[in-house]
């Protein structure tokens, strides 16, 4: 399935606030970047790469491109990832750089004025704090905001160049 669009131009940051695609992850909800999505693909089986790092779970043909997929269960250490009809790979378009990203579920985009994102508390949990935005809240929903760019060019993923290089 296709990423949802606006038919607005330049949808995804504007003077309201900014899109973000939720998904979910175990019993959490995160958002990211809606203008970074590309399409939306139901799980399929991928070809497995011999030596990288588990949280990469192969490739994939995506219309004659091979396209790494990370399971990000596993990335963010968040439990053995179980995979049914609800899990999907998110393909993500980075500057020509397309990558997959595997979730428990999908569930909408949403608008975030800049005063309902508030900082993320410095903790010590299983997402490394650099790549977290912040925290995303619309009424008692809360989204935890993921950098894709910081997250991708990480040390230990590589995926897409360095964005400070």
């Amino acid at each position: 399935m296709q990423a949802p669009s606006s038919s607005s131009a330049g949808a995804g940051r504007d003077s309201a606030g900014q899109q973000f695609l939720a998904f979910t992850l175990g019993a959490e909800e995160y958002g990211i970047d809606i203008l970074k999505v590309q399409e939306i693909r139901g799980y399929e089986a991928v070809t497995r790469v011999a030596n990288v790092p588990d949280f990469i779970k192969g490739v994939i043909n995506l219309r004659g491109i091979i396209i790494p997929v990370i399971d990000m269960r596993i990335k963010f250490r968040l439990g053995t990832p179980s995979y049914d009809q609800f899990t999907v790979v998110i393909i993500l378009n980075f500057g020509g750089r397309i990558v997959g990203m595997v979730v428990d579920s999908v569930s909408d985009v949403t608008t975030l004025s800049p005063a309902q994102v508030k900082p993320a508390p410095a903790m010590g949990g299983a997402i490394d704090a650099d790549y977290i935005i912040g925290l995303g809240t619309v009424d008692e929903r809360m989204l935890i905001l993921i950098d894709l760019d910081k997250l991708m060019s990480s040390s230990d993923m590589r995926l897409i160049a360095n964005p400070a290089t």
